[in-house]
């Protein structure tokens, strides 16, 4: 697997460690440019040789892991569209983004996310899309989706019903409120917990444990314990296409990217 410095993320392979760094400033917010690079590392990942035996996802900038979908560059691409066009153009990037997604979840590696700060959004699905998470005492996890009308549409609801309690995933989704660490790992959601900036350090001497095992095993191990919820995942890209021309979420947006708040992710 061949090194990659792109203009919103990187990724490297040392030691059959792949580490994959988002730098895509303010917030590593998702849009064309982030999912564009984000389908490269895809690619690379699935045809990646056995030689790789973990993956590391983590975050340059100080302000977090990610805030999610670029909601101003959505709202920006909408303007004059039909109702039909809109929905059109949604469900193309939703489709993609699962794509990228489903690659992560399914590679035979065993997947980290080093977190810290804002989780919230698609980056948050973004983290639930590996097979542990460690988060520093910073990270904060949110789906603020509802705010604007909408589901997660990356995939966060089906992975988060795959992985903890429903009653913790009701709190979330339906309040908009955020998990800080030590209650995203009482919930199940987070493994480790760790002092404010060592979730990357941690990550590494986790993934470097891992390399001590047989792949081949660790892979088998990772498809019998974590199967992916396709039919789940498609019937959510259906729910926010169907959300998505509704009126409210014009709404949403335009309050969204016309708020003067420096950060209008937060709770």
């Amino acid at each position: 697997m061949n090194n990659f410095q792109g203009k919103t993320l990187s990724w490297k392979m040392e030691a059959r460690v792949i580490e994959l760094a988002l730098h895509h400033a303010p917030h590593n917010e998702i849009g064309s440019a982030v999912l564009g690079e984000l389908e490269a590392f895809a690619e690379a990942l699935a045809s990646a040789d056995n030689n790789c035996a973990a993956l590391i996802v983590y975050s340059e900038l100080a302000s977090g892991f990610s805030a999610g979908a670029d909601l101003r560059e959505l709202h920006r691409r909408s303007q004059g569209l039909s109702a039909t066009e809109k929905t059109a153009g949604v469900r193309d990037f939703l489709l993609r983004i699962h794509r990228v997604l489903n690659t992560i979840d399914a590679a035979p590696v065993t997947t980290i996310a080093a977190v810290h700060g804002i989780t919230f959004g698609g980056g948050f699905e973004l983290a639930l899309a590996c097979d542990l998470i460690i988060a520093d005492k910073t990270a904060r996890f949110c789906f603020p989706e509802l705010r604007l009308g909408l589901i997660p549409g990356f995939g966060g609801i089906p992975r988060l019903k795959r992985d903890i309690g429903n009653a913790a995933i009701r709190d979330m989704l339906l309040t908009g409120r955020s998990f800080n660490a030590a209650k995203a790992q009482a919930a199940g959601l987070v493994g480790q917990v760790t002092g404010e900036g060592q979730a990357l350090a941690v990550a590494r001497t986790t993934a470097t444990q891992i390399c001590k095992f047989d792949s081949g095993t660790a892979a088998a191990a990772k498809e019998f314990i974590k199967p992916i919820p396709h039919e789940e995942l498609r019937r959510e890209i259906d729910i926010f296409c169907e959300l998505f021309s509704r009126p409210t979420v014009e709404e949403g947006l335009r309050k969204f990217v016309e708020s003067a708040d420096a950060m209008p992710y937060l709770p």
